[in-house]
């Protein structure tokens, strides 16, 4: 009996293991109607979402002004605002419904963005500066074309 009872349990939590993997992974999701991936959250998720990606954009506005003044200075600061220091205010239960590429995609953002930091720091020609934040925007247009945000009740 013990041995059946302790099997069960076993059983149990690797289907429960197994079962949290797949949606840490896959994410909350859906076939969207446009082709791409349609990430469903709850409306206050999705806000904050879209808020997250609205600071990017800003920062990459104020690094593109910046560029045109040649100003390394706040380059270096516009774009630490969009590095991975901001991630943690990132509710856990959110990361879970996010798909993994969706969350590595929003990592190589937000590293990107220290990157581009830390080159502006070293003296990096704006030339340089500008190939790296091309690249950051790069991941932006792969993400809106693979995923759209849905908010669902």
């Amino acid at each position: 009996m013990k041995n059946r009872l302790a099997i069960a349990a076993l059983v149990l939590w690797g289907v429960t293991v197994a079962g949290a993997g797949f949606i840490f992974v896959r994410g909350r999701t859906a076939p969207a109607s446009d082709g791409r991936t349609a990430v469903l959250l709850a409306p206050a998720d999705r806000d904050f979402v879209l808020a997250e990606m609205r600071s990017l954009l800003e920062a990459t506005q104020t690094i593109t002004a910046a560029l045109a003044a040649d100003d390394r200075a706040k380059i270096a600061t516009a774009a630490r605002s969009g590095g991975r220091g901001t991630v943690k205010g990132v509710p856990a239960d959110l990361l879970i419904r996010l798909p993994m590429d969706f969350k590595q995609a929003g990592m190589a953002m937000h590293g990107g963005f220290d990157k581009i930091a830390e080159a502006a720091d070293r003296g990096e020609s704006m030339k340089q500066l500008n190939a790296r934040l091309a690249d950051q925007l790069n991941l932006c247009v792969g993400c809106h074309q693979a995923y759209r945000i849905d908010a669902v009740h």
